[in-house]
């Protein structure tokens, strides 16, 4: 179930519900037989005991003094039952009787918890204290996290908080050996269930392999130093001896002006094999949720462009969150789009050739430039989004079917928008964000557009929306859903023939724009 009242991405009863919906979609998994038992055993187990923890330490000691006594007693004495079948899993293997036996009980008695947290506890808790409140508590959630023993520990201190948290300093650095030492540890960050093609699931097994902390469970500058999307590809070219990255003309960067009257880079690539005379321009804009990632790590994508269009391609290096909150990416992006525009022939550019694209939120600051643009400067000739956030809603099925897809997932994007629109709330209804919220005239200025949308994605439901409502407001759209591939797969195309389809795919949508533009 999910709860039945509004919350901020941030808040703490927002965040364990996200954990709610990841470990019902892997009980899903388990229940239809597909995917890998053993690991998906190991990652729920892994996901409720850091819940089950930051729990224990933030939310149920407030929980007596609001009155809460008998659903403080219930939920521990769940946690503890939880704890140990866990602990029985993960000393049987799939298929014994003990195995089986446990995982059937672990899976009723979490949905009960889950229904009585979710349906009763936790709307009581945020009547109680307050939604002011929430936001902080969220903040001690993921804080806690970080601090937790990544197995269970059934018989650990009951302290009301503090007594948890001191074995859990004890019990962590012991339970992440064990992990190492049984290769545990290298699939805790994949997509074990079952429904990546083969390729895909090469990429998500590498990224795993290099065993990246939880992204949602740190803080932005700890996350940054993980191993993100391009180390999984780096890894499965080195495996496969695959050279890279891809040769493009040139790669140069520039020091353009960003919104706030600093500087940002501007990365320029040159195709290949350029053709004579002015190129075609693409602005390509990377994701990372306005908080992660950078030109760097969607290089890939963007050398790919460059020579299966003959353009030249810039990416803006914008500003990101916490440090700089919306909307200083929205407006650094729109600086750099103007600043290429006036500037095209100085980077050897056609100005009367521009298409616009990009990645997660790089689509949608693509479509956000657009809109800024229609006020009456000249609009780019096409645009691609690739995976476009396009409302900051938990929107559509996709959001449970694909709540625990790797590497992106439903917790890490509300970590994302919680990072992003710190101390600005209203940043979620702003029509730079909630694109889906625009009405059909303002769609309407939109240029010729592909939207490209990922099987495995939590954003999958809201790009086929928004491609649906631009097709509704009359602009010429296509939509292409890729099956069996995941959220960051555009830039994979060295190891992955769907996101070389892809990019193929999009290169055309481009051409046609710049051929109907000479």
């Amino acid at each position: 179930m999910a709860l039945s009242y509004p919350t901020q991405p941030g808040d703490i009863d927002h965040l364990i519900a996200d954990d709610h919906a990841i470990v019902e979609r892997q009980f899903q998994h388990l229940e239809a037989g597909r995917g890998d038992r053993r690991t998906l055993v190991d990652q729920i187990g892994f996901e409720l005991s850091l819940h089950a923890f930051a729990e224990e330490v933030v939310l149920y000691p407030l929980w007596p003094e609001l009155g809460m006594e008998d659903a403080n007693h219930d939920a521990r004495d769940e946690h503890h039952g939880m704890k140990e079948l866990l602990v029985t899993l993960e000393g049987t293997e799939p298929g014994e009787a003990e195995f089986e036996r446990a995982l059937t009980e672990l899976i009723a008695l979490v949905r009960h918890h889950v229904a009585d947290e979710e349906g009763e506890e936790l709307p009581a808790f945020r009547a109680k204290v307050g939604p002011e409140r929430m936001a902080d508590l969220g903040r001690q959630f993921i804080a806690a996290k970080r601090q937790a023993p990544p197995a269970p520990h059934p018989h650990a201190p009951d302290g009301g908080g503090a007594a948890e948290k001191a074995a859990g300093k004890l019990a962590k650095p012991v339970d992440e050996g064990r992990a190492s030492a049984t290769g545990k540890k290298k699939r805790l960050a994949t997509d074990a269930s079952g429904l990546l093609d083969p390729q895909a699931q090469a990429v998500v097994d590498a990224h795993s392999a290099l065993e990246p902390l939880p992204f949602e469970t740190l803080a932005p500058d700890q996350a940054r130093k993980q191993p993100g999307p391009d180390a999984a590809v780096r890894k499965v070219m080195e495996d496969r001896g695959i050279d890279g990255p891809e040769p493009v003309g040139s790669v140069e960067d520039l020091t353009i002006p960003d919104a706030a009257g600093g500087e940002q880079t501007l990365r320029v690539y040159t195709p290949a094999a350029p053709a004579s005379g002015p190129l075609p321009v693409i602005m390509w804009i990377h994701g990372g949720g306005w908080v992660l990632f950078d030109i760097d790590t969607y290089d890939a994508s963007c050398r790919g462009l460059a020579n299966k269009t003959g353009a030249i391609v810039v990416s803006p290096g914008y500003r990101r969150a916490p440090e700089a909150v919306f909307p200083a990416s929205h407006d650094d992006v729109l600086a750099a789009y103007r600043w290429t525009a006036a500037n095209a022939s100085r980077i050897g550019g056609d100005p009367a050739r521009i298409g616009i694209g990009g990645e997660s939120v790089g689509g949608n600051m693509a479509s956000a430039t657009v809109l800024q643009l229609a006020a009456g400067e000249p609009a780019p000739s096409a645009q691609v989004c690739v995976y476009p956030l396009t409302t900051a809603d938990q929107y559509g099925e996709s959001m449970e079917d694909a709540a625990d897809g790797r590497p992106l997932n439903r917790a890490l994007l509300s970590w994302m928008a919680a990072h992003a629109f710190d101390g600005r709330p209203d940043a979620a209804k702003d029509p730079r964000v909630d694109l889906l919220g625009l009405p059909a005239d303002r769609l309407a200025a939109m240029p010729p557009t592909l939207v490209i949308t990922a099987e495995r994605d939590v954003l999958r439901s809201q790009g086929e929306e928004y491609a649906r409502r631009l097709q509704d407001a009359g602009v010429p759209t296509t939509l292409t859903r890729y099956d069996g591939v995941m959220h960051e797969f555009f830039g994979a195309s060295a190891v992955l023939d769907k996101a070389e389809r892809a990019q193929r795919e999009a290169a055309d949508h481009f051409l046609r724009a710049f051929a109907d533009g000479r």
